[in-house]
């Protein structure tokens, strides 16, 4: 048994000695807000942590007590547009703590939200470069939108803003379109969003849909940190169909818009360039119908005139037909005039026929003692013949 040791309150009064020697005044730590645990108390309690890209490396409880949990909060928030939650990248002023119970914590006395925003400004350029550098930066405009998408899958929370004023202005053209559009629910904010929205994605390249769509309106930087998530943008870029994104405000651009098929400000200007989209198409179809009509008429009128000519060609041939047989009859027509009996007797001519009533052209037909009758003009005689004489 050794005979010189220490008892365990002792020993940990030699250790909180010795913190205290090592960390006299308190100094500014950069760490990543693990658990995130306000207490009815009023006392804030969270853990402090650090990553390597596999996991977990570094841990300590920490502590905000309850007359700097407003302040520090509020200063945060102010400066960054977004509530102190899990998952977030920050720096702090630490105090070294130790307790023989509940043995080494951190005390936090202040933060710096200008770190927070530049830390994540460094990681979103640290992301890009890396999708970039691995060329799915390139993937989705490789993929073909059709020319009138009707099947969207939205990406989205059902409550927010951004995916109801999209389906509002979609659903409220005044061209009346029609759209199928499906709601695949997914986290969009916070330390869950990037893996929820990725999951949401995949299940919806899996589906039957035209294009596949990620709506979420305005928000703080840090509330729209995590769609420049690494894994969330690759996931996009990766997606067998086109992925369009409408994320934040105006002036945001995301890892997750470098990658997608195509960007735009906000849910509303999305909405507006699928209306825009049937808007062409209408157009277009206007033109090629006048068009179509406008050939269609020419071709008639064509048709029109080359019936016309031939309607005139024949009326021409049988106007000069009808003169032909016109003059044709007025000569037969005078031929018969001429040789009508009647005509002949007037001029003092007579017409002699025999017994039989057949007109005699020659006196070889009749015999002496026959009958025969003499026409005249006015009249006919009957005679018997007496003598013929040649």
């Amino acid at each position: 048994m050794a005979a010189d040791y220490l008892d365990l309150k002792s020993l940990q009064a030699m250790i909180k000695e010795g913190l205290e020697d090592l960390f006299p005044e308190k100094f500014w730590v950069k760490a990543e807000i693990g658990q995130w645990s306000p207490r009815a108390n009023g006392h804030c309690y969270l853990s402090l942590q650090q990553s390597d890209g596999k996991g977990v490396v570094a841990e300590m409880k920490a502590m905000i007590w309850k007359w700097n949990v407003l302040p520090l909060t509020a200063f945060f928030e102010e400066g960054t547009g977004s509530p102190l939650r899990s998952g977030i990248t920050v720096l702090v002023k630490v105090e070294v703590n130790y307790n023989p119970i509940y043995g080494i914590s951190l005390f936090i006395d202040d933060i710096d939200p200008s770190f927070t925003l530049g830390e994540q400004a460094l990681e979103r350029k640290r992301t890009m470069e890396r999708l970039e550098k691995e060329g799915l930066t390139l993937l989705q405009k490789e993929l073909c939108l059709p020319d009138i998408p009707y099947r969207l899958a939205v990406v989205s929370s059902r409550t927010a803003a951004g995916f109801e004023d999209f389906c509002k202005h979609l659903e409220g053209n005044a061209c009346g379109y029609v759209f199928k559009v499906v709601l695949f629910e997914a986290a969009m904010q916070g330390a869950d969003a990037p893996a929820s929205v990725a999951s949401a994605v995949s299940e919806a390249g899996a589906g039957d849909f035209d294009a596949i769509l990620v709506l979420r309106g305005g928000g703080s930087a840090l509330d729209l940190s995590c769609f420049d998530d690494y894994c969330l943008a690759a996931a996009l870029a990766r997606c067998p169909l086109p992925v369009l994104t409408a994320i934040g405000h105006e002036k945001d651009f995301h890892a997750a818009d470098l990658v997608a098929h195509a960007y735009f400000k906000t849910p509303t200007a999305l909405a507006d360039w699928f209306i825009s989209l049937y808007m062409a198409q209408d157009e277009r179809i206007t033109g090629l119908f006048s068009r179509v009509k406008a050939g269609f008429s020419r071709r008639l009128s064509i048709m029109e005139s080359a019936v016309e000519r031939i309607v005139d060609g024949m009326k021409w041939a049988l106007s000069s037909r009808l003169s032909k047989e016109e003059s044709r009859i007025s000569v037969l027509e005078a031929g018969i005039l001429g040789a009508d009996p009647a005509k002949i007797l007037s001029r003092g001519y007579v017409l002699v026929t025999g017994k039989d009533g057949r007109m005699l052209r020659s006196v070889s037909g009749a015999a002496p003692g026959d009958d025969i009758t003499v026409r005249f003009a006015d009249g006919r005689l009957i005679a018997e013949v007496k003598k013929i004489s040649k």
